[in-house]
């Protein structure tokens, strides 16, 4: 009931063209010249779930969710509402963000089905399914789009977790939830998801910096530099060659990009066709709002 059907002209705007990349190739170079101008709030299709998403999405997550809850539930409100209104209607949270009950709040009233909520669950719980329950009542929500095991650093994550991926896949068939994935933070981690069928979504730190990209170490958050791009690049293809829904995350470099140029470099890169589905960026500002739809249009007219 939740899968939408495709039409042919949205299936020729989502259409994947990798091109412009030092490791893409391009392909279906005639679809990418036919379709439409695209735009940061366009509503993509998320890989093969056939989900629909706006291609930019506000986090809730900057610093652990620092960020946000330093907003107070009326600026929270504010934020998130404005997002809406300029079309964003994904919207990224965890629970180790400790901002389920806010994002529940900010989108009451909101039509459901033009939103699409993914959260993160870290570890592996004794009784998932109740921790699912327990998410979807703070979201104020029946079901949420996209659920994610967060955080997977170790090379072997998939049997660490089996359990939890056991639980999602349950969840996926009651239709409590739409999609399941991971979140990865070191590069072998991030290898093993781009393999795994079961994996419908991958959440992937990217930006041309290296700024906090999947390292060779298992380590958490990692921050590393610029040769950490072309292995999490490597993995990105992959990823796409499986048809997984990969959102790009840490644009910004976990908020460290305070130089224009620096941001600009950033999206540019998520913007080049066939790299990422959407990306997510947690936003404290309307302007920061402004200058990140702004940003990507921009980026996005010159690869039309």
């Amino acid at each position: 009931m939740y899968k939408e059907q495709i039409t042919r002209r949205q299936f020729i705007r989502s259409t994947v063209v990798f091109a412009g990349g030092v490791l893409f190739s391009s392909y279906g170079a005639g679809a990418l010249a036919a379709q439409a101008k695209r735009t940061a709030v366009d509503q993509v299709t998320l890989g093969k779930t056939g989900l629909k998403l706006s291609r930019l999405g506000i986090g809730t997550g900057s610093k652990g969710g620092s960020i946000q809850r330093a907003l107070g539930s009326e600026g929270f409100n504010r934020l998130m509402r404005y997002a809406y209104d300029q079309g964003i209607t994904y919207i990224d949270t965890a629970q180790n963000y400790r901002t389920h009950a806010m994002v529940g709040e900010a989108i009451k009233g909101l039509p459901r089905e033009k939103l699409f909520v993914q959260s993160k669950m870290p570890g592996v719980p004794e009784k998932p399914l109740e921790v699912l329950d327990q998410y979807r009542k703070e979201l104020g929500v029946d079901y949420i789009d996209s659920l994610l095991c967060h955080c997977a650093v170790t090379k072997d994550w998939e049997q660490e977790r089996k359990r939890l991926m056991d639980a999602l896949e349950e969840a996926k068939d009651k239709k409590i939830i739409r999609a399941h994935g991971v979140s990865c933070h070191s590069l072998p981690a991030l290898t093993k998801a781009a393999q795994l069928d079961w994996v419908d979504v991958n959440l992937v730190r990217v930006n041309p910096q290296g700024t906090y990209m999947d390292t060779p170490a298992e380590t958490w958050n990692a921050k590393s530099d610029v040769s950490a791009v072309s292995p999490v690049l490597e993995q990105v293809k992959l990823m796409r060659k499986n048809r997984h829904g990969i959102i790009g995350m840490k644009i910004m470099g976990e908020g460290e990009f305070t130089n224009p140029e620096d941001r600009e470099k950033s999206i540019r890169m998520a913007m080049q066709p066939g790299m990422v589905d959407a990306v997510v960026i947690g936003f404290k500002n309307t302007a920061e709002i402004d200058e990140a739809i702004m940003r990507m249009n921009n980026a996005l007219a010159e690869t039309a």
